[in-house]
């Protein structure tokens, strides 16, 4: 523990059973975990997580499962036997949010829907993510984190114009969804907890949780027809604005909307007569002109060694960044200093760096790291813990393959 053990975390005590596979259901989980609460991983017997089989591998493990199943206890349940769906129910009915991310219509084929949960447990919080919602046409399609990237119009708009569309090189749409599931598993928690509410069911797509990002692109359609395409790395904010190349080889990140930034980067440049030059005297008059004012800045930029330009963009207040690898990232200054990299230890591929725990609170501890669990790990241990179940009753289910034999496990 840290050293802010003595102290509670913000959701210690809350019980979570994360159904999810992948990523943005279990990641949704993953945030409650680091602030506290109790996730416990439903996977099935054989195989578990798909998360588990994907790369990148070191030691022949799977490193996306060690950075997204921490903090979390594995138990093993086959849902699609009654018995593993009478378990499930069980522990519902002992804990306080519910996590899947299954195509709509699988829980309630096996019994174990929100009405079904709800009756077990109406303080119960069920967090259900999907790619195109539980309602609507497409309800029933599948769908990831690319797919929902298309259908809400992000690839349309990332690349260059002449160019096929641009998928991000992470995983958005996963990462969003999660972020707005466990958003909106707080605010049902504070609703039931705080303002006496009930349980309740929480129904998140994954295209809405991306097009939310989308900020005025649809406003600005249906009220002047602006319809938003590939640009490139232009953006209508940002006029001067690009990735700029420098003398050494290297690209640099530049934003300037407000005129008095433009005003410095002119006299930064020794051009103070470019801010007065009509077609550059406003933003509005930037963007109409942004070819022009961004071939002028390439050409100061491209003259200049990155020391010198990043001395000087400093000192005048523009705003900027190298755009940075890897390993730039893992050796940056900054990052150190904040502790933005955090460090898990495992008891077989030793120290694994990973992103720290956002956001960063004064007054609010977060749990060290505790590694991704071996599968079904602590069938036994829940089951009698939650449940109260004896040893014979755990060898029972093991022996019909209902959960994973947890003699195997310690052997």
């Amino acid at each position: 523990m840290n050293s802010n053990a003595a102290k509670k975390y913000p959701l210690a005590g809350v019980r979570v059973l994360d159904l999810g596979t992948m990523l943005a259901g279990p990641v949704a989980a993953t945030l409650l975990g680091d602030f506290g609460a109790d996730v416990i991983k439903i996977e099935q017997p054989t195989g578990g997580d798909t998360l588990r089989k994907l790369g990148p591998f070191a030691e022949g493990e799977s490193l996306s499962w060690h950075i997204e199943g921490r903090n979390k206890k594995s138990v093993t349940i086959d849902l699609r036997v009654q018995a593993g769906q009478k378990l499930l129910l069980e522990l519902a009915s002992k804990a306080d949010v519910l996590i899947e991310n299954f195509r709509p219509g699988t829980m309630e084929k096996w019994g174990i829907g929100y009405e079904a949960l709800k009756a077990v447990n109406p303080k119960l919080i069920l967090l259900s993510i999907s790619g195109y919602g539980q309602t609507g046409p497409y309800a029933s399609r599948a769908a990831y984190d690319r797919i929902a990237l298309a259908f809400a119009g992000v690839l349309n708009i990332t690349g260059f114009p002449d160019r096929p569309p641009v998928r991000p090189g992470v995983a958005m749409a996963d990462y969003q969804a999660a972020l707005f599931g466990a958003f909106g598993t707080m605010l049902a928690l504070y609703g039931r907890d705080a303002a006496g509410g009930t349980g309740q069911h929480i129904d998140l797509a994954l295209y809405e949780a991306v097009f939310r990002f989308t900020d005025v692109m649809v406003t600005a359609y249906e009220k002047s027809g602006t319809k938003r395409e590939r640009q490139g790395n232009k953006h209508f904010a940002a006029a001067p604005g690009d990735h700029f190349l420098t003398s050494d080889g290297r690209y640099i990140a530049i934003t300037v909307s407000a005129d008095t930034v433009f005003k410095r980067l002119c006299d930064l440049m020794g051009m103070p007569l470019l801010s007065s030059d009509e077609r550059f005297i406003s933003h509005a008059c930037r963007v109409q002109n942004m070819d022009a004012i961004n071939a002028i800045v390439a050409e100061w930029i491209l003259k200049q060694p990155v020391g010198v330009l990043i001395g000087s963009l400093e000192k005048a207040g523009l705003a900027f960044s190298l755009i940075l690898s890897v390993q730039e990232i893992v050796e940056n200054e900054h990052y150190s200093a904040r502790k933005s990299i955090a460090t898990m230890e495992h008891p077989r591929l030793g120290q694994l760096k990973l992103p720290a725990i956002v956001p960063r609170m004064s007054n609010t501890p977060t749990r060290e790291f505790d590694p991704a669990p071996e599968l079904g790990a602590h069938t036994a241990e829940v089951l009698a813990n939650w449940l109260g179940m004896s040893a014979p009753a755990i060898d029972a289910l093991a022996f019909q393959g209902v959960i994973t034999n947890p003699k195997a496990l310690s052997s």
